[in-house]
């Protein structure tokens, strides 16, 4: 795998950002373009719960120009060959030569499809460890589950199961 910053369009991105982004002033593109936001955010809906996720690009240093780099970069890289093989469940890790499960713990709802990876719906068990942690996020919550002192946890610091451990 060919690293970003050896691209060809990487020299493109650098060029794009000596020339503007070192001059770039967002709240002036915001006056220069009233359309800004519109055009640099979109709405998904999220059918896992009904609900909208909004991604606004407009706050951040970029004009039309960065976004047709940035893709081309993507496109260059094989971004969208990637993410095909890790929806399909390929093993895309090469250091630890594994399925990358990302897109598996948040494939939920009623129409959430299998994940395989070696001929095995991972779905199952991705499910089991969610229910455990909602369980378990539960218990922290309500005060049922007790530190070492046996007191209710009030801080917590991080809880997560990492993608390696799936």
């Amino acid at each position: 795998m060919t690293h970003a910053d050896k691209l060809p369009s990487w020299s493109a991105l650098q060029s794009h950002h000596d020339t503007v982004g070192r001059s770039f002033v967002l709240k002036d593109e915001f006056k220069k373009d009233p359309a800004r936001f519109t055009k640099f955010s979109h709405t998904f809906a999220n059918s896992a719960d009904n609900t909208e996720i909004l991604f606004d690009f407009s706050k951040n240093l970029i004009n039309e120009e960065t976004v047709k780099l940035l893709v081309q970069i993507a496109k260059e890289s094989g971004l969208e060959e990637l993410r095909d093989r890790m929806f399909k469940g390929e093993k895309i890790n090469f250091t630890e030569e594994r399925a990358v499960l990302h897109a598996a713990l948040r494939n939920v709802g009623d129409d959430a499809k299998g994940i395989e990876v070696d001929g095995v719906d991972v779905m199952p068990g991705v499910k089991k460890e969610l229910e455990h942690m909602r369980e378990f996020s539960e218990k922290v919550r309500s005060g049922e589950w007790k530190g070492f002192t046996g007191k209710p946890l009030t801080t917590i610091i991080n809880i997560g199961i990492g993608g390696s451990d799936l």
